[in-house]
């Protein structure tokens, strides 16, 4: 597959067509609804190592001028270090995802790992929202032939 095949291959497979992307921004962690073409603006190719396979996968890389830019309309949610970096036992999307649970539900987070194409991270209103954080993989060949094979098999 071609790094452009997996983006559309994910897209059509995706159990969620809302993105939550969280990014940093004067030491303040901020949120953007956006839709997936939206997002794409910030795709990065990459490949694995070959040690870990070396397939082909899509990174959420944003630049300090698209960071400035998004911060104008997106949701600051206050301080990086005191939202993301409070529980040692999570990762930061993790930490990020629990954040965003609790303020736009109001329900307690529980880690999961409900893959991409059952649904969001969350449900707000109906709403199914994948939660990404800047610098986090989006997907990879594998997980993309996964959700393919799944819908298929659905």
């Amino acid at each position: 597959m071609t790094h452009a095949e997996i983006a559309a291959t994910y897209h059509a497979t995706a159990g969620a067509n809302v993105y939550a992307l969280g990014f940093q921004f004067d030491r303040a962690l901020y949120v953007a609804k956006l839709t997936f073409e939206q997002l794409s603006a910030y795709f990065k190719n990459d490949r694995a190592s070959s040690k870990r396979g070396g397939f082909l996968k899509i990174r959420i890389r944003m630049t300090a001028e698209q960071r400035k830019a998004l911060a104008e309309t997106a949701e600051n949610l206050g301080s990086y270090e005191e939202l993301v970096k409070v529980d040692n036992k999570y990762n930061d999307g993790e930490n990020f995802e629990r954040v965003l649970t609790e303020r736009w539900t109001g329900e307690t987070w529980v880690k999961d790992s409900k893959p991409y194409y059952e649904g969001g991270d969350l449900n707000v209103n109906g709403v199914e929202i994948q939660v990404k954080l800047d610098g986090a993989e989006l997907t990879n060949e594998r997980v993309v032939l996964k959700g393919l094979a799944a819908k298929a098999a659905a």
